[in-house]
């Protein structure tokens, strides 16, 4: 089970828990790392205080390696007509639970780019891991974080992307497929998603770069794992498979449509936040994020909106505007506390392995 990963990060098993915003809360995340792995907790929708608090708690709950997680997308540009035409076409959606679409539209998430707040908190509490998505702060920034004795590890969705985490002086490289739940990390969503998948994009980066890669996007199983080892990563980074976990943050509706039939159609929208991301298909992906929608404001912008328009239907018993982020094969998604899973991820990997090598 020794990986480069492993070892660098010190876990036991080459299985890292996806940091999932709203979703995977401290307990889950030292949960994981108790069992072994490395769990993860996102900072991408917190400000330095709230951060602050999360670090703490979860090093109050494991005294082992967990991974923190920051945004790195550029700051919206408000555009106010892009604003109301979007408000205008979200406008029915909110008649129809008898209330009224907001007035003005917010950037509710601080880029990690512009917050050097948060910067101070990581070089002064100084988390084990740091994972990068959607882009890369300052090289400057990145020196400062591994002179601090902290891995670091970024997101990419391409080789041009590797390349810029090779230059920018990342320690790793998560190899983010089309499958993933969730945001893409796209750095450049103006410049199109190649829509790579996670064997193409793990065994491409494995052979052209020289940083170790972490695979992520569509893994749930120990089979899953394996696959990502034989492809030469060093580790296998699953969100999707914890979300059931006793220990997830997700409510009664996610956690029921992910154990329904309606877990098999999953589909990329950036209706809900502004970017495009990975979700199960329901009325906000199909209805108002259709092809003849108007273009979205700017992320996280969007998500303003989106989250309103979530909160009317909530209100009157629907989970049909939720954002329920999930990887193309969410239907195998388990229902457990996150240290059985990782038990039983563990004797699923060992068993492929065992399996694999009497093919010789």
């Amino acid at each position: 089970m020794h990986t480069d990963i492993t070892q660098r990060l010190k876990i036991r098993h080459p299985i890292i828990q996806a940091p999932m915003a709203g979703i995977s809360p401290p307990a889950l995340a030292a949960a994981v790392s108790n069992a072994g792995g490395l769990g993860s907790i996102a900072f991408g929708a917190v400000n330095a205080v709230q951060a602050r608090e999360m670090l703490l708690q979860t090093r109050a709950l494991t005294s082992l390696p967990f991974n923190v997680n920051l945004f790195c997308h550029a700051a919206a540009v408000p555009d106010p007509a892009r604003e109301a035409t979007w408000l205008g076409h979200l406008q029915p959606y909110f008649a129809e639970f008898g209330v009224s679409p907001p007035h003005t539209l917010r950037e509710i998430y601080r880029s990690f780019l512009q917050d050097e707040a948060m910067l101070e908190l990581l070089l002064e509490l100084k988390p084990s891991v740091v994972s990068l998505h959607f882009g890369l702060p300052p090289q400057s920034w990145i020196a400062a974080l591994k002179q601090a004795g902290i891995v670091v590890a970024a997101g990419a969705t391409t080789m041009a992307e590797a390349e810029q985490v090779v230059q920018a002086g990342a320690d790793l490289i998560i190899a983010q497929g089309i499958e993933a739940g969730g945001h893409r990390g796209v750095f450049e969503p103006a410049h199109g998603d190649a829509g790579i998948g996670t064997l193409a994009l793990v065994r491409t980066l494995v052979q052209r770069t020289p940083l170790p890669v972490i695979a992520a996007g569509g893994i749930m199983d120990g089979a899953g794992i394996a696959a990502a080892l034989a492809l030469g990563a060093g580790a296998a980074q699953l969100g999707t498979a914890f979300v059931l976990a006793e220990e997830s943050a997700a409510d009664a509706a996610y956690r029921a449509i992910l154990q329904s039939a309606r877990a098999r159609d999953t589909q990329v929208t950036s209706a809900i936040s502004g970017r495009a991301a990975r979700g199960i298909a329901n009325r906000f992906i199909r209805e108002v994020g259709a092809a003849s929608a108007p273009a979205t404001p700017d992320y996280p912008i969007a998500y303003d909106a989106g989250k309103a328009l979530h909160q009317a239907a909530k209100a009157a018993g629907s989970s049909e505007f939720a954002a329920h982020w999930a990887g193309q094969a969410a239907i195998l998604g388990r229902a457990m506390p996150a240290a059985e899973l990782m038990q039983v991820l563990v004797e699923e990997l060992s068993a492929t392995l065992k399996r694999l090598a009497q093919l010789q």
